[in-house]
């Protein structure tokens, strides 16, 4: 009995660690947009501290639009925080995480329904 407690403990730290290593999306990202009116490009750079991820998207580096973020059931659930007088493709998404990339719909901001998707820059 002991031993087999002691196995499925094992079993679920290792899930956890795998999950862990699976959730980290700190870093540098390509990202694309793909709406009804085209495609549109642009650069991301996140941090991640647990459950809490920070940073920024935008056309370049030189206009980054700050961006927040939480982890729920899996996934990245990302919103926009616009200056004023900015408009953005998405006000907020929630993001599929497969390694180095992510991927979402977006349904509201300046560019209507589209996808999203991030490519981890190396």
């Amino acid at each position: 009995m002991v031993c087999r407690r002691m196995l499925l403990s094992v079993f679920g730290l290792a899930r956890m660690a795998i999950t862990a290593v699976a959730a980290d999306v700190a870093g540098r990202w390509r990202i694309t947009i793909t709406t009804a009116e085209g495609t549109i490009n642009g650069l991301g750079s996140l941090k991640q501290t647990g459950d809490e991820v920070t940073g920024w998207v935008g056309p370049s580096e030189n206009d980054p639009i700050p961006v927040s973020g939480k982890f729920k059931e899996g996934k990245l659930i990302l919103k926009t925080l616009p200056q004023a007088g900015r408009t953005v493709a998405f006000d907020e998404v929630v993001l599929t995480i497969d390694r180095n990339t992510m991927s979402g719909t977006i349904e509201h901001g300046s560019h209507g329904k589209g996808t999203i998707k991030f490519v981890r820059s190396k």
